[in-house]
């Protein structure tokens, strides 16, 4: 009677893989071994020391599109990032390590501002705006945030890329708007340079 069963379910589960990658996310979240989650597939990307993953110029694939509304109410595209190093964090007020490693991703965006490099964070799973904006305040964040509260602007990266996969996590995509690096664990202001400064010396 069971093995009738099992497939039925196996089923059940692939005809709603939005609510599989979030229920995935929700386990990694703020926790965990991020460092040996992957993309799925054959993805051509490598994972290094700390968990930072990179994909070569050659095998880079474009960024979904990312848009939405900011904590402030403005609306942004980032697709309007063309032309530089874009740095996405994926972050929440709730969360001990975003606090951890947003005053170096505050002084990071400081001073790669003048290298063409853009910082935007994507605020995910406040259920509320008042805690993410007391949050960016708290920590001197003045890059601009998209306020994310379900979750669905980390869905939208395509299997076999360098998803976001747990909370913190950080996307770099190159000039191109293409996913060039991806970070699992919180970062400080060397990892961070290590992921972006590769990145504004491509030519």
């Amino acid at each position: 009677m069971s093995h009738g069963r099992a497939p039925r379910r196996r089923f059940t589960l692939l005809a709603a893989p939005a609510a599989v990658a979030a229920l995935a996310l929700t386990l990694t979240a703020c926790g965990g071994d991020g460092a040996k989650a992957g993309g799925g597939g054959n993805t051509n990307f490598v994972t290094g020391t700390g968990g930072v993953s990179t994909v070569a110029k050659a095998d880079r694939k474009d960024a979904p599109k990312l848009d939405g509304e900011t904590l402030d109410g403005k609306q942004l595209d980032v697709a309007d990032y063309k032309g530089k190093v874009v740095v996405l964090n994926m972050w929440g007020s709730w969360c001990g390590p975003c606090r951890l490693e947003a005053q170096y991703f505050s002084r990071v965006a400081k001073e790669t501002a003048d290298k063409d490099v853009q910082f935007v964070g994507i605020n995910t799973r406040d259920p509320q705006k008042g805690p993410a904006i007391s949050f960016e305040k708290d920590y001197g964040v003045t890059y601009p945030s998209i306020y994310d509260p379900v979750g669905k602007l980390l869905l939208r990266f395509p299997k076999g890329t360098l998803r976001p996969q747990a909370i913190p996590s950080t996307v770099v995509l190159d000039r191109d708007g293409k996913i060039a690096a991806r970070s699992l664990v919180a970062l400080d202001a060397d990892g961070l340079h290590k992921m972006i400064d590769p990145l504004i010396a491509e030519k």
